[in-house]
C-alpha cells in the first residue's frame, strides 16, 4: 500500500480514538478492535479521501458510538455518495452528536447501572451470541411455516410434514447460519448490513406476533376439543313411554348422580282455547296433548307415574 493511504488510515484511526476518549479503554479497544482493516478495505474500494467517504473522524466516532454497541461493525461509505447527501450527513451529524447522542448515553448508563453494568450496551453485547441462536430458531419456524401444508400446528419444533428428523436438521442449519452471519456482519458491505438489520427487525415482528398467537391458543386449548352442537338445544317438551307404548305423565328425570334434569320450557299452551299455563320444571310432559305418537293397541289413556323417583328396596343382610 502506498505510505500516503497508510498515513491517511493511521491519523484517521488516531483521530477517531480520540473522539472516543470518554470511553473506558477497555470498551474503545473493543470498538476500534478491526478499524484499520475496515478502512483499508474502503480505501481500496474507491476514490477519495477517508474524509470524503467517511465523513470527519469525529462524525464517524459518533455513528461508531452510537450503533456498534447494539448492532455491531463500522459504518460503511456508499459506493458513490452524491455531494448533496454528504452534506446533508454534515448538517445532520452535529444535531444527532449534540442532542440525540446525549440523552442515549445517559439512558445508556442508566440503564446499566439497574443491570449491573457500567452501560446497558456492555450488557447487550454480552446477549449477541444469544440473540443469534434465537434468531436461527426462529428463521427455522418462519421457513417450516410457510413450507408445511400438513395443515396441524407447528409446536416448538420447525416440522415440515410432521418429521422430527427435518425440523432438526432445519433448526441446526438455521442457528450455525445466523451465528455465521452474525460474526461476519460488521465485514458485510453497507447495503448488505442493513438488508440483514432489516430481515432481522422483520423476523422480530413476526416472533412477537407468533408469541401472542401461541399464547392465546394455550390459553383457550381447553375449548378447543369441545362440541358445541348441543342436540337437545331445541326440546320444547318430552314425551316418556312405558314399554307398552303407554305415555307416562308426571314423569321426572334424573342424572347419574340424583340430580333433576331440566329441558325444554315448563309451559304449556292450548292452542284450541289459546290458553297458557305454567308447569312445575322438570316434570314431564308440560303438555300431555302433544305427544307425537301413540304405539299401536296401547291404551289411549296415559299412566301416571309416581310423585318421585322410586326409592331401591334395602338388600336384605345374609
Amino acid at each position: 500500500m502506498k505510505p500516503t493511504a497508510q498515513d491517511e488510515i493511521t491519523a484517521y484511526v488516531y483521530a477517531v480514538r480520540a473522539a472516543l476518549g470518554d470511553l473506558p479503554e477497555a470498551q474503545r479497544d473493543e470498538l476500534l478492535e478491526d478499524l484499520t482493516e475496515h478502512l483499508t478495505e474502503v480505501m481500496a474500494d474507491g476514490e477519495g479521501s477517508l474524509t470524503d467517504r467517511l465523513g470527519s473522524p469525529e462524525a464517524y466516532a459518533a455513528d461508531l458510538r452510537g450503533a456498534a454497541p447494539f448492532v455491531g461493525g463500522f459504518p460503511d461509505p456508499p459506493s458513490s455518495r452524491p455531494r448533496v447527501i454528504g452534506e446533508l450527513r454534515d448538517q445532520i451529524t452535529p444535531a444527532l452528536r449534540d442532542y440525540v447522542l446525549p440523552p442515549l448515553r445517559k439512558a445508556d448508563v442508566r440503564f446499566g447501572k439497574a443491570v449491573g453494568y457500567e452501560r446497558l450496551s456492555d450488557f447487550l453485547r454480552l446477549l449477541r451470541p444469544a440473540w443469534w441462536v434465537l434468531r436461527g430458531y426462529l428463521l427455522a419456524m418462519v421457513v417450516a411455516g410457510i413450507l408445511d401444508n400438513s395443515g396441524q400446528p407447528l409446536g416448538l419444533l420447525p416440522r415440515i410434514g410432521d418429521s422430527v428428523l427435518v425440523a432438526l436438521i432445519l433448526l441446526t442449519v438455521a442457528v450455525l447460519g445466523s451465528i455465521w452471519f452474525g460474526r461476519r456482519a460488521p465485514r458485510l458491505r453497507q447495503w448488505s448490513r442493513l438488508s440483514l438489520y432489516g430481515a432481522t427487525a422483520v423476523l422480530a415482528m413476526v416472533a412477537v406476533a407468533g408469541f401472542f398467537d401461541v399464547d392465546s391458543s394455550a390459553r383457550q386449548s381447553y375449548y378447543s376439543d369441545v362440541n358445541y352442537d348441543n342436540p337437545y338445544s331445541g326440546v320444547q317438551d318430552v314425551f316418556v313411554y312405558d314399554q307398552q307404548g303407554r305415555l307416562v305423565t308426571n314423569a321426572r328425570l334424573f342424572d347419574q348422580n340424583g340430580e333433576p334434569v331440566h329441558l325444554g320450557d315448563p309451559y304449556c299452551y292450548d292452542e284450541s282455547a289459546e290458553i297458557g299455563e305454567e308447569k312445575q320444571a322438570g316434570v314431564y310432559p308440560y303438555c300431555p296433548g302433544g305427544a307425537p305418537f301413540h304405539m299401536p293397541g296401547a291404551s289411549s289413556s296415559p299412566v301416571p307415574s309416581s310423585k318421585g323417583p322410586a326409592k331401591p328396596s334395602p338388600t336384605p343382610s345374609r
